[in-house]
């Protein structure tokens, strides 16, 4: 028996066919969160930063927030993905250590430093400055973080050149000043610069008390001086910038230093680019191995004061990190609530379904405590003249770092399972903002460091702790859980038993309070209840999306969308 042969029942209809075979239509999916006012969009910035004292910084913040929302979030991708190389020496021989960046990057760090994102609170001494010029950072971080790094280390290194007038006239003017100038080409030659710092060692890390790096006098041994360096530090910040702060061993011990990449003669300096380092995040910024081979600086301080002369650095770089990261957690909600927006999901509108509501309000809450926590320790250091607001910016400083860098990672992936497998993919900012998320955790001392220096300030400064009190107590009798949960602060912090052990239980609860008794008296009340219930309540879930019933989700929701 034969196979007969297919037959068709009906004429073969090749366009037919060809138009079933089309199934790529885009459904169901929403439009991009792109080219928008990064400011105008978000309630809970315009509100903190007005409360705040910098409502005169509005039209900068405006214009910013513009600038960020449009042609910097594209600068951002391309910085990104094309990142910094390290060329060691030219085609014939001579030594180099150039770093080259794309056109981006410089467009990145142009835009910011004309805008005054490094330089506003010491160009212009106006209440509030420190809170504008946060919320100029907060607004860069969401178009890219890498860059954020040498603006915000330019913006910190001020204090400790202060600390030293013969050095400070020559270098703040020309550090403070709106211009930028990418070349590599002496600090003399230039109007603007940048500053970069070294200080960790890889024996050391975070105890830089243990570095090895030398330093010789070549004069008199007193600030403003010069000294000759002999070393190698294992991370060295931004390669690409005008001088470094460095700590250096001298006969009397730590001692810090400005080190330019020229010499005052016009000859290049004698420190050595090793290699770049090939980082999780951070990647459209250089950070690199550097060595000193007699490499010329100056005197910050007395010597043997170096960690006394950098703190003021640290602070403002942790400072840094704080306001960073809680841009960052606002950055991925911002996405997660545009996307659900626009997204339907088993027959209803994604950001309708009852359990995604809990979740978007959870990451809200979540992202708006970490932004007035922020400017609240912004608003310490505008009144740093007080002695309460001083103490306060001292110890809540070291509690934000700490508390919101860490919870950091988690916001942003949950953001990211909010969008699902389109987040997941490198078209979407979320990876770079996920592979951004642990570095301010890390950098400038992690979450250990950070306990152990809350613990410090309470021991050598009990003022600290009154300043704290103060603080906080003002929202009592605002909500029953917040007093509860601050009589059970005072009870533990009280007992002085494994106070190191249990550091981290207690700057946890300190961050909270910090952060309830902010929201509680100044901010939205949907948000500041659900966030006392939510954090302080012990029955209060660990992850997000576990907010009790009866929170008003959708209003949450409703005031974090980010406004287009």
């Amino acid at each position: 028996m034969t196979d007969a042969p297919f037959k068709h029942e009906a004429p073969f209809d090749r366009d037919q066919h060809l138009a079933q075979a089309d199934t790529h239509s885009v459904l169901n999916q929403p439009t991009p969160l792109a080219d928008y006012n990064v400011y105008r969009s978000d309630r809970a910035l315009q509100h903190w930063t007005h409360h705040f004292g910098a409502g005169w910084a509005e039209d900068r913040l405006n214009d910013y927030g513009t600038r960020v929302g449009g042609d910097l979030m594209n600068a951002g991708f391309q910085a990104n993905e094309v990142p910094p190389v390290l060329h060691t020496h030219d085609r014939f021989g001579h030594r180099l250590d150039s770093v080259e960046f794309h056109p981006a990057y410089h467009e990145l760090m142009r835009t910011a430093v004309e805008a005054s994102v490094p330089s506003l609170p010491w160009r212009e001494s106006k209440v509030g400055a420190h809170v504008a010029r946060a919320g100029l950072e907060y607004l860069h971080m969401h178009a890219d973080a890498g860059s954020a790094c040498p603006l915000t280390m330019t913006f910190a290194a001020v204090p400790a050149i202060a600390t030293t007038p013969d050095i400070a006239e020559q270098w703040l003017p020309k550090i403070t000043a709106p211009h930028y100038d990418p070349r590599n080409v002496p600090f003399f030659d230039k109007a603007g610069l940048t500053i970069g710092m070294a200080m960790t060692e890889k024996q050391g890390g975070s105890d830089v008390r243990a570095n090895t790096t030398r330093a010789y006098p070549l004069g008199q041994r007193k600030p403003g001086q010069p000294y000759e360096l002999i070393g190698h530090k294992w991370f060295c910040s931004a390669p690409m910038c005008d001088a470094f702060l460095v700590l250096a061993q001298t006969e009397n011990g730590l001692s810090c230093f400005l080190m330019p990449r020229w010499r005052d003669d016009g000859n290049k300096n004698a420190f050595f680019i090793q290699r770049l380092k090939d980082k999780l995040g951070n990647r459209s910024n250089a950070s690199s191995e550097i060595e000193f081979r007699g490499a010329h600086a100056w005197l910050l301080g007395d010597e043997g004061k170096g960690v006394r002369t950098i703190i003021e650095m640290v602070s403002m770089t942790r400072f840094d990190c704080l306001v960073g990261s809680a841009a960052l957690m606002r950055a991925a909600t911002a996405q997660a609530l545009h996307h659900t927006g626009g997204r339907s999901a088993f027959g209803q509108p994604l950001h309708d379904a009852p359990l995604m509501q809990n979740v978007l309000a959870d990451l809200a809450i979540e992202s708006e405590a970490a932004l007035a926590m922020s400017l609240r320790v912004g608003r310490a250091l505008d009144h740093s003249a007080d002695d309460a607001e001083k103490y306060l910016a001292r110890l809540t400083t070291a509690i934000g770092k700490y508390w919101v860098c860490k919870r950091t990672p988690q916001l942003t992936y949950e953001a990211m399972e909010c969008i699902g497998g389109v987040g997941y993919v490198e078209e979407n900012v979320l990876p770079r903002l996920y592979r951004e998320a642990p570095v301010n955790a890390i950098w400038e001392g992690s979450g250990n460091i950070q306990c152990l220096d809350v613990l410090r300030a309470l021991g050598r400064e009990p003022a600290t702790l009154e300043a704290f009190f103060s603080e906080v107590e003002k929202a009592g009798g605002h909500s029953p859980t917040f007093d509860r949960a601050l009589t059970q602060f005072k009870q533990a912090i009280g007992h002085t038993d494994q106070l190191e052990y249990r550091a981290r239980t207690l700057v946890d609860q300190m961050a909270l309070l910090f952060q309830s008794s902010i929201l509680l008296r100044d901010g939205d009340a949907l948000v500041a209840d659900a966030f006392v219930e939510s954090r302080l309540n012990p029955n209060g879930g660990f992850n997000y999306g576990t907010l009790e019933p009866g929170v008003d989700c959708r209003a949450i929701v409703e005031r974090a969308k980010p406004v287009l």
